[in-house]
């Protein structure tokens, strides 16, 4: 029962469910980012280099036909599939130059608030001294005298 409490209490925790989020967030991030890059960009490169799907492109390790689809290569044997790297690599190029820049903006953003924070700070007036440290200063004083 004991261990149930303490899952709840981590589970529970802002940076377990910050993290749950950033994930899911990043998953449906991830999909758009495929498709950007499998639907827009990759056909006009793939036009350029003879009008076949880029994901397409591969070497025959085992013989096949060059005139097959990849899948369809595969279930024929090995394959240096280097168009469906590429592809998977212009995603994994795509995706981290975003984050680094959401990151980017962020830590700005960040630097930015602090500067705020600071700044309204020192321009504060000092928070007036309570009345019993006033008081305890007077007993102080006169006791000296």
């Amino acid at each position: 029962m004991a261990m149930m409490q303490e899952f709840k209490e981590f589970a529970m925790k802002g940076n377990v469910v910050d993290l749950a989020v950033g994930v899911i967030i990043g998953g449906a991030f991830g999909k758009i980012v495929d498709s950007l890059v499998a639907d827009i960009i990759m056909p006009p490169i793939g036009k350029l280099f003879g009008g076949l799907d880029f994901a397409n492109y591969y070497i025959a390790l085992n013989g096949q036909a060059a005139n097959l689809s990849l899948a369809e290569a595969k279930k024929l044997g090995a394959v240096f599939a280097y168009g469906n790297f590429a592809t998977i690599l212009l995603n994994f190029i795509i995706l981290a130059f975003v984050i680094f820049q959401m990151v980017r903006l962020m830590n700005k953003a960040r630097s930015l608030g602090l500067k705020q924070d600071a700044a309204a700070a020192a321009a504060a007036p000092p928070a007036p001294t309570p009345e019993d440290i006033v008081l305890l200063r007077e007993i102080r004083d006169s006791l000296k005298k």
